[in-house]
Parts: structure tokens; sequence; C-alpha cells
């Protein structure tokens, strides 16, 4: 992420917390949350602190537990279509 542009994040009321990396000429317009009337927290953090936050979080072994509690859901719902309307 090099920068935000001008009305970046224009309307999005459903944002209420971002977490953004403290880095130079990143936020230059005053209007990137402009309409963004639920956000109450803009967290800024150090770039490298970001980024071993991120590589923490161990995500393969998060989609490994939506893959199978998803399998779990089709086993008991094997026949099941979408699309279809059952009556």
């Amino acid at each position: 992420l090099e920068s935000f542009r001008e009305y970046a994040f224009l309307g999005c009321r459903s944002l209420e917390r971002i977490t953004i990396p403290l880095k130079d000429g990143l936020i230059t317009e005053d209007n990137i949350f402009q309409g963004c009337d639920n956000l109450k927290h803009i967290d800024l953090v150090d770039r490298e602190l970001l980024q071993e936050t991120i590589a923490a979080l161990h995500l393969e072994e998060w989609r490994n537990d939506m893959n199978a509690a998803v399998n779990s859901i089709n086993h008991f719902l094997p026949d099941v279509y979408p699309g279809i309307v059952y009556i």
C-alpha cells in the first residue's frame, strides 16, 4: 500500500475500525473517510509490526478450520443444490 486516494472509503458506513501502517505520504488527503459515519477508531501501527502481526495470524490454520466446518455442513446437507427451491 503506497497511499490512499481521495475519498478512498467514501460512504463506507459499515467501517467502524481500521488499522493503518505508519508511513510518510500514506495519507495525503483529509477526505478519505468522508461519509464513514460509524468510524470510531483508526489504529496507526508500525509497518514492520503490522507485517509481523499478519504473519502471526496463521491464516492457513484458519482456512483449514473453515474447510472442516463447511465439510461438516455439507455432510448434513448432501442433496441440497444451489438455485433449486425445495417445497
